[in-house]
This record gives structure tokens, sequence and C-alpha cells, in this order.
């Protein structure tokens, strides 16, 4: 069985605590989930839109079972009413922030209306659009090259650019436009201010610290692991100066 379910980002923060945990404990209600369900999750205003894939990987839950993921919750009120009744585990499959995912495009496709609590996909339309669609292939025109691996190189301009997972994803782009905004962080400049219309919202995002000197199990900290940049100050945070690649304040030392 498929569903959609709603949630509020402004509520509790998923990608978080997906990202650092990669499940979610969810207040199961009177819905009938079974274990292998898959369960898409909606965010309400002001993204409308769907972001999440899970896997239902356990049902009926005591919270003397569940993880308690006080941390990710923005709102404490809600989360000591969070605690009430029964749980199902989520397992994050995917997690993306794709304009196809909208409700206006998922209501064009069989969706009656924005979801507002557990709800059964039976139209099969509707279900086969957000499997196919459900990617983050179409954020290939922000790194036009790039192929899904974990660390990957593009020919460009600008010699080669190594581009991991994090920049990659549409999630964590998102939520670092959400916290940093589209200037680049190097050279200021806002690429709608010199392109206009067809720069707007363009930025690459680049992770301050490569992938292979963290390890497997590190965990990203939205907030102070990715900065927007624009394509060239990216190109010239992975060019080698020296025998180096140069660091943020380098970079800005050299463009004054």
């Amino acid at each position: 069985m498929n569903w959609i379910i709603s949630a509020n980002s402004n509520v509790y923060d998923h990608s978080s605590s997906f990202e650092h945990n990669n499940f979610i404990d969810w207040r199961q209600g009177n819905r009938k989930f079974r274990i292998g369900d898959i369960v898409y999750i909606y965010c309400t205003k002001p993204l409308q839109m769907i972001q999440y894939k899970c896997l239902v990987e356990k049902i009926d839950l005591d919270f003397s079972e569940i993880k308690d993921d006080k941390e990710y919750w923005l709102d404490q009120k809600k989360y000591l009413k969070s605690l009430e009744g029964k749980f199902i585990r989520l397992r994050l499959i995917e997690q993306v922030s794709n304009d196809k995912m909208r409700l206006d495009n998922l209501k064009k496709n069989g969706l009656n209306s924005a979801p507002e609590g557990p709800i059964k996909i039976k139209d099969e339309n509707l279900l086969k659009y957000i499997e196919k669609y459900f990617t983050d292939k179409y954020q290939r025109e922000f790194f036009p090259e790039i192929v899904n691996e974990d660390e990957t190189d593009y020919e460009g301009a600008k010699r080669n650019i190594t581009v991991n997972k994090y920049e990659r994803s549409s999630k964590a782009r998102e939520n670092c436009i959400k916290i940093h905004g589209t200037n680049c962080k190097i050279c200021s400049k806002k690429l709608s201010d010199i392109y206009g219309e067809i720069g707007k919202d363009f930025i690459h995002i680049h992770h301050l610290v490569p992938i292979h000197e963290i390890g497997i199990n590190y965990k990203i900290n939205f907030r102070t692991d990715l900065i927007p940049v624009c394509p060239n100050c990216h190109a010239m945070l992975h060019r080698k100066y020296n025998g180096f690649e140069p660091t943020i304040e380098e970079l800005k030392r050299m463009i004054k």
C-alpha cells in the first residue's frame, strides 16, 4: 500500500532528523499501516510539496520503544502532544525538493486537494506520476554533466569540479538556501542581478569540508557545512593553487 501523510516543517525539522537518524518514529493514529508500506510525506505551507519517500519498517510501537526526537521539534508544546498513542517507524528511502512534486502539479495528476492527514493513494495515475518524478535528476541544470556517484568530476570551462552527494541533493540545496539565501558567499553577487529572470534562484552549493576527510558516519549540518556560491567561485574553490584548494577567506582576499 502507498500513502501520503502531511507534515509541517515549521513545527518539526524533518530533513535534519532524517539526515541524522535515517528514520522518524511517527504517530500512527487509527490508520492501518502495514510493514512494507510506502509513505510519501507532503510538507504543508509554505512548501506545499511531497519531499520524502519512506518505508514503514515497524508498527504499533509504544513510547518506550521509540527514539526521543525532542531536539528536532520547533514547537515544544506539540512535541509533548506527539508522545501520545502508538507509533510507526518510517525509514527514509529518498528526500528531494522537486517542482514536479508541488501541490499544483499533483492536483493536475490525480490528487484531489492538499493532504491534511494520512490518505491511501488509490489513483493509479497519481501513483505513477509520483513514482516517475520523485527524483533529483531534474537538478541537472545546476550541474549539467554529473552522473550518480558519491564523488563526481565534470568538465566545464573552469577545469574539473568535484561535486559530492550533498551538493547534488535538491533537499540539501533547499535547506542551504533557506538558511543562507542565494547570494554567493564569496563574491556576494546574486545571479539574477546580473542576468535577470534567467538567473533567478540559480546558485551552486558548496560543501565546506571534503567528504573523504570526514568519513562515512558523518552527519551533515545544513547551517554550518554548506554555503551558496556562484559557478565561477565554485570552480575556483576546487582549483588547486600552490598545490592546495583555496579556502573561503583566501578566495575572498584574491577577489579584493
